[in-house]
């Protein structure tokens, strides 16, 4: 069951005020409102789409930023790709949300991931903001993307991503990859697995 919100929690979700909500109502747009028995108005969020109403307004209300590294000792580059977004959104006027994500580009089950794919899914957010596609995924941003498209919902790519960054990022991708079909070959605590592994991450290592 959707839960319905007041007509200030529905205006500040969609980044609109009150008065736009009851000019929305008056021109019989789908602002899915419903009335109390004491005649107050409740809205159902999950049925708005602001984009359907054609508003500019409510696609900036409800930007959703995310950033992502892979692991714990490149939280300072997470932190600069929070910074980097919340300067590219709040230059713009953009009143926005941030979703950051701790592990692999190639790991689809993260917790931040899987919390902005229900958003996109349930067509409550009107643009989303990266610094770089492969923020998003490895592989697969592609078909992200093309579902946004299919909702409604505006790409912002920033694209100033490290490119030291990047390529570190994705021979640690690759490595991850070798390691989990090594362990599946040869057992995960087996000696030639741990050879394989250990000779894999002196050749990454020496090639930063």
């Amino acid at each position: 069951m959707s839960k319905l919100v007041s007509i200030q929690e529905a205006a500040k979700f969609l980044g609109v005020s009150k008065q736009t909500l009851r000019r929305w109502e008056r021109e019989g747009k789908e602002v899915a409102v419903e009335r109390t028995k004491g005649q107050q108005r409740r809205y159902d969020l999950s049925k708005m789409r602001p984009l359907a109403m054609g508003s500019e307004k409510a696609c900036e209300g409800i930007t959703l930023a995310y950033a992502r590294v892979s692991s714990h000792d490149q939280k300072e580059d997470l932190h600069r790709q929070e910074k980097m977004l919340e300067m590219f959104c709040s230059s713009h006027g953009w009143s926005f949300g941030m979703i950051s994500d701790l592990g692999s580009g190639m790991n689809y089950q993260k917790k931040g991931l899987k919390k902005l794919l229900g958003r996109i899914m349930d067509g409550t957010i009107g643009r989303l903001v990266l610094t770089h596609k492969d923020r998003l995924l490895r592989f697969g941003a592609e078909l992200v993307f093309t579902i946004c498209e299919i909702k409604g919902i505006e790409i912002v790519l920033i694209n100033q991503s490290d490119e030291s960054s990047f390529e570190e990022e994705l021979a640690a991708d690759v490595l991850e990859i070798i390691t989990v079909f090594s362990a599946r070959l040869y057992g995960s605590r087996s000696r030639k697995n741990k050879k394989l592994i250990a000779e894999l991450e002196k050749t990454v290592n020496k090639s930063h």
